[in-house]
């Protein structure tokens, strides 16, 4: 069956199958190496500049994934190859802790037992703000509250408090009367 005139731009790809999904598959680990390289930081707190940079990268590997094809099934084909590709290597990281830290990444310790690591915030590019604005999300108004603040390989600042220093919950409240109750019926 041959297509009519109009639709042949749309479905007639100007490079093999094959090459489209080489190309899309070199360009996205090529990014992926990038992204890995360039640190957690561009994933954290996306400045302004990261997000010139996240927009423009796009646009400047596009020519690599397409080539000369402009159809709209060689479109299709890049999108899914992408996205399966990713799925493939999600799986493959979630299921091997080696492939996990070479793919994603691990933590970084940020605070350890009230102690800021400025070298880390450094080696990160990382702001003392950014991280104190981190921790007030979290509850915590000084790192002397924190028992563990990490960038996590996903871009988030986890921070956990110190014992003394976490919310009350209702159990802790309900827990607190009843013992006050029983302090004042012995009396």
């Amino acid at each position: 069956m041959t297509l009519p005139d109009w639709l042949t731009p749309f479905f007639t790809m100007d490079i093999s199958l094959w090459e489209k999904v080489a190309r899309t598959i070199v360009v996205y680990l090529g990014i992926a190496i990038l992204v890995r390289v360039a640190g957690k930081r561009l994933l954290a707190q996306m400045s302004s500049l990261d997000l010139v940079v996240v927009l423009l990268l796009s646009n400047v590997v596009q020519n690599s994934i397409i080539g000369p094809d402009n159809s709209v099934l060689g479109g299709l084909v890049g999108a899914v190859v992408l996205i399966g590709f990713n799925a493939v290597l999600d799986r493959v990281a979630m299921a091997t802790p080696g492939a996990r830290r070479l793919l994603v990444g691990s933590g970084t310790d940020l605070i350890v037992d009230g102690q800021v690591d400025r070298d880390a915030l450094t080696r990160l590019g990382l702001s003392r703000g950014e991280l104190d604005l981190a921790m007030r999300r979290q509850g915590a108004d000084d790192p002397s509250e924190v028992q563990l603040a990490a960038l996590e390989p996903e871009g988030e600042i986890v921070v956990t408090l110190k014992p003394g220093e976490q919310s009350a919950t209702r159990d802790d409240l309900a827990a607190a009367v009843a013992e006050l109750k029983a302090l004042i019926a012995s009396r």
